[in-house]
């Protein structure tokens, strides 16, 4: 155990003998993600620095509190990248905090979310012991679903120390395309693509706009192009336009008094929402975002209806809860899982779940 470790573990110890919670925090961009933050602030940010990266293995090893960002620039420099495009959403992001929240950019329905690129993890779970799981290769696969559990647990299972992803060589080229489109067409467009052997990487509609971006090998992108024809964006556009919508800061999720930010997920075929609101379509029509003031209960009933969830994902009042309750068996594995990791239930308490 490095010397950090040994401290956080004492710590850990020191808050089960008196039943102190701990809010496990790296930069706080997230902060609003989840229900409401309870306990003794732990900052995570003193354990940073990359491990090991091995980058003609495609994989890198980097403690919990490294900066999402120095990590990006690491893999730039060798031409590779986090193909999840996962969203820092401020200055603050960690690495910790981007496997905790388990969110992932316009790329993940053609690449993958966060889970699948999780390799291995280093833990310190609630009774203050080290735990590995996984490993810094593809082919050792012990432990790997545990790794993948991580990923979008919100702190609640243990503190992460490291973690091992993999990663890809960043695609040769990129195009990105316009079509004025409005919802109905837009969404049978899509998936009408999707299920074509075009090079989409990312999907966009909103304000009656399609932008459809491509990548991959010169050739295949050109020939995409060709194909489906649209308005193409200059690379500086189209940069701009994709990184705006990974961190939000599109008009459509801007909220006024009262309103809340949900995100949907549907089958990509779902039709449209039909509630009275602002949308933004993301992943093929997998994920829906709408902006409203609409009650809570008639969104999620709206998304059941279509087949999917709802997460109040920015706004509304949090301790309430805000992701969708869960079906009673798998809330019974939620909590034995909790039990197992954190058996004194220090760590963000209520998070995920306000009785977890």
């Amino acid at each position: 155990m490095t010397m950090i470790e040994k401290e956080w573990a004492e710590r850990v110890r020191a808050s089960v003998a008196t039943r102190t919670p701990l809010c496990l925090r790296g930069g706080g961009s997230k902060d609003f993600f989840g229900c409401t933050l309870a306990g003794e602030r732990f900052d995570l940010r003193a354990n940073r620095g990359v491990v090991a990266y091995e980058p003609t293995e495609l994989v890198v090893t980097v403690c919990a509190g490294t900066p999402l960002a120095e990590l990006e620039a690491v893999l730039a420099d060798k031409g590779q990248y986090l193909a999840f495009e996962p969203p820092h959403f401020g200055p603050g992001a960690t690495v910790g905090g981007c496997v905790a929240a388990g969110l992932s950019g316009p790329r993940r329905a053609s690449a993958g979310a966060v889970r699948d690129f999780m390799l291995g993890v280093k833990l310190l779970d609630g009774r203050g012991e080290v735990l590995r799981f996984g490993g810094q290769v593809m082919k050792n696969v012990a432990g790997y679903d545990v790794s993948r559990l991580v990923a979008g647990s919100l702190g609640t299972l243990g503190i992460l120390l490291e973690v091992s992803l993999k990663v890809l060589p960043r695609p040769v080229a990129e195009a990105t395309l316009r079509f004025e489109l409005d919802e109905a067409s837009a969404l049978q467009r899509v998936n009408e693509w999707g299920g074509q052997p075009l090079p989409v990487s990312a999907t966009l509609w909103q304000h009656g706009v399609l932008h459809l971006r491509l990548s991959g090998a010169e050739a295949a992108v050109q020939a995409a192009c060709a194909r489906l024809g649209g308005e193409a964006l200059d690379d500086a556009t189209a940069q701009a336009l994709w990184t705006a919508a990974r961190e939000q800061t599109l008009p459509g999720f801007a909220l006024e008094e009262g309103e809340v930010l949900w995100r949907l997920s549907l089958p990509s075929t779902a039709p449209a929402l039909g509630l009275p609101g602002r949308q933004l379509v993301e992943w093929g029509g997998a994920q829906r975002w709408f902006a409203g003031a609409i009650d809570a209960q008639a969104v999620c009933a709206r998304a059941v209806e279509l087949g999917g969830h709802a997460t109040a994902f920015r706004g509304g009042a949090r301790a309430a809860g805000v992701f969708q309750p869960l079906a009673v068996p798998l809330a019974a594995v939620h909590r034995r899982l909790k039990q197992a990791f954190d058996p004194a239930g220090i760590f963000n308490p209520g998070r995920l779940y306000p009785e977890l």
